[in-house]
């Protein structure tokens, strides 16, 4: 019999247990029915691990991630570590699992489910039936790129300073992710970047552009600078499809164009490395929002983006499209009943607590598929 696959769950901080709890019951359904068959674990990043161990990113983490075939991270960080020093702040630990595991291309998807669009801040009509995927580079650039740090001048000013960074190997890789996906999508891809006024974005320009013309001439290619993307997005965000950027722009249109969608707690995402001659591929599902201290401990969170998460490590991990496809439509289903919590509430409606939404997930699971 071939090994359980194994699953490393990262509950980390803030809200992060709270979702966690309810996607467990999400996966205990899964695993009781006998869809799934996952060797799970949990293990400690961010603030939380700061406080046991004090390292956001312990070696224990990192080794059990090597082993996992998939990470679930719910979310870091929050204003208790605030004052602590840079380099052990909870976010280096999700930059430090990244960059250990070797996750290059992260996977942002922008859908509106339609019983959703009225509570996106623009106009129905606009976003209705938007579903967008964006890739953002994830180990490359300004937040990764040397030399940096703050230092004092002689005049006794102080500079603060990052470089960015790319070669052509670390373009080409995350750019064929992009047209990989466009292929199964509606083939058109939007390269990112700004090339008018960065030598950066002349590289990037240039080598997708290579890229395209050597290996995917079937994909419609189009170039465009970030910040007339971020226009775009909001004027006519149905004009993409997939989108490609770096690690920076990467980072913020994809939170520009999850507003769309009505909430940061509805959106997931994947993080992935490069596939292995056995076929094996290390990843990571998150979902996009932060660690919402504002909200921690209220049982008000939304944890729908983290379900949503995991329907993505079934469909990209474990190639169980099926699996995915019933979790996303028990999601569907649960927002066109009008549940919703209070992220997403609508006029009317009353909100119900994360736990509630996850037992209702779980129910439209069993009445789908019993």
């Amino acid at each position: 019999m071939t090994a359980p696959k194994k699953i490393l769950l990262l509950p980390g901080d803030g809200i992060g247990p709270e979702v966690t709890a309810v996607l467990r019951k999400v996966m205990d359904w899964f695993q009781q029915t006998g869809r799934t068959t996952f060797d799970i674990t949990e293990g400690l990043i961010g603030g939380a691990s700061y406080d046991a161990h004090g390292t956001p990113l312990t070696a224990d983490t990192i080794a059990a991630a090597g082993k996992a075939d998939a990470v679930i991270l719910a979310c870091v960080g929050g204003p208790k570590w605030e004052k602590v020093p840079f380099a052990v702040r909870p976010e280096a630990g999700l930059l430090g699992i990244r960059k250990e595991m070797g996750l290059f291309a992260n996977l942002r998807p922008a859908l509106v489910f339609d019983v959703l669009a009225n509570a996106s801040t623009l106009k129905p009509e606009i976003v209705a039936g938007l579903d967008i995927m964006i890739v953002r580079e994830l180990l490359g650039g300004v937040y990764f790129g040397e030399p940096r740090g703050i230092e004092t001048l002689p005049n006794g000013e102080r500079r603060g300073f990052n470089t960015q960074s790319y070669t052509t190997s670390e373009i080409i890789r995350v750019a064929r992710v992009a047209f990989e996906l466009a292929r199964k999508r509606g083939k058109k891809v939007h390269s990112v970047e700004k090339a008018n006024v960065m030598e950066s974005g002349i590289l990037w320009k240039e080598e997708v552009t290579k890229l395209h013309a050597a290996e995917y001439k079937d994909i419609e290619l189009l170039h465009m600078y970030a910040d007339n993307c971020a226009m775009q997005l909001a004027r006519n965000p149905k004009q993409f499809d997939v989108i490609v950027t770096d690690n920076l722009f990467g980072d913020v249109l994809s939170d520009l164009a999850s507003m769309m969608t009505g909430s940061l707690g509805m959106l997931p995402s994947a993080s992935l490395g490069a596939k292995e001659v056995s076929g094996r591929q290390a990843a990571l599902y998150e979902p996009i929002h932060g660690s919402a201290p504002d909200i921690a401990g209220k049982g008000v969170a939304n944890p729908l983006a983290l379900i949503l998460s995991y329907a993505m490590m079934l469909r990209y991990s474990f190639n169980m499209a099926a699996a995915a496809d019933l979790l996303e439509k028990a999601v569907q289903n649960v927002l066109r009943a009008g549940v919703r919590t209070a992220d997403i509430v609508e006029k009317g409606q009353t909100p119900v607590s994360t736990a509630v939404m996850g037992d209702a997930v779980v129910k439209e699971l069993s009445r789908l598929a019993p």
